[in-house]
């Protein structure tokens, strides 16, 4: 619900999600992660972009779960999965990803119109930095294009709260959540907010919810959703 502030000005913010939204990893998560599984004696067991691109958006032990089959469940998955987290974010602040096109525009025509910018992910700590650090974004205050990030590494908080932590923490007094597969979809219907498609990402969604064909769109479609 639309919270008025004192002389009727209403804070307006948009959370993001990142895979799928508003860039692509997965090539390069997978060259990461199989730098690590080799060294760790799993040569025979190599992942490619199209096995993380079917668990995007997960927390990472349930991508794990779903990779790792040929590990035994416990310490041994376990360390394996923080030896490739940790050296994914290392990785990617070096090599980046495939940002989709007209993103960094599309923030900066956002935010010229009033809106404020974040992004919420279900990836470990440090993720979203490497994204932003590789392509020089800026992060942290009113003054930059993403005023402020979380995830589930960060707090173990699935995304649904992680959602309506953003929105607190931030004094949104209405808010939408852009995202690409079905669990952004669901956690941003129990978050209580409205929801955007971004259906250039790697999901489908079983609602009719407003779409975007490409980033850009946003600047047509985000009025229409939130004023």
């Amino acid at each position: 619900m639309e919270r008025r502030r004192q002389g009727g000005s209403v804070k307006k913010g948009i959370i993001f999600d990142m895979d799928g939204t508003v860039w692509d990893s997965s090539d390069n998560i997978a060259a990461s992660w199989n730098e690590k599984i080799t060294e760790a004696g799993y040569a025979g067991h190599m992942l490619t972009a199209a096995d993380f691109k079917r668990v995007m958006g997960k927390p990472m032990d349930v991508i794990a779960d779903i990779l790792f089959t040929f590990t035994e469940k416990g310490p041994e998955r376990n360390a394996l999965r923080n030896a490739c987290e940790k050296y994914e974010t290392v990785y990617l602040r070096k090599h980046g990803g495939m940002l989709y096109e007209g993103i960094t525009d599309t923030w900066q025509k956002l935010k010229d119109m009033g809106y404020h910018n974040y992004i919420v992910s279900n990836c470990q700590s440090g993720y979203i930095e490497a994204f932003l650090g590789f392509y020089g974004i800026s992060q942290g205050s009113a003054d930059d294009l993403i005023e402020d990030i979380e995830c589930y590494g960060n707090n173990l908080r699935l995304k649904d709260e992680n959602i309506r932590l953003i929105a607190e923490r931030n004094g949104l007094d209405i808010a939408c959540y852009v995202g690409d597969i079905q669990g952004d979809y669901d956690a941003t219907v129990m978050a209580g907010y409205p929801f955007i498609h971004a259906r250039y990402g790697f999901g489908q969604i079983d609602a009719e919810v407003p779409y975007i064909d490409s980033f850009p769109e946003l600047i047509k479609v985000i009025p229409e959703v939130i004023g």
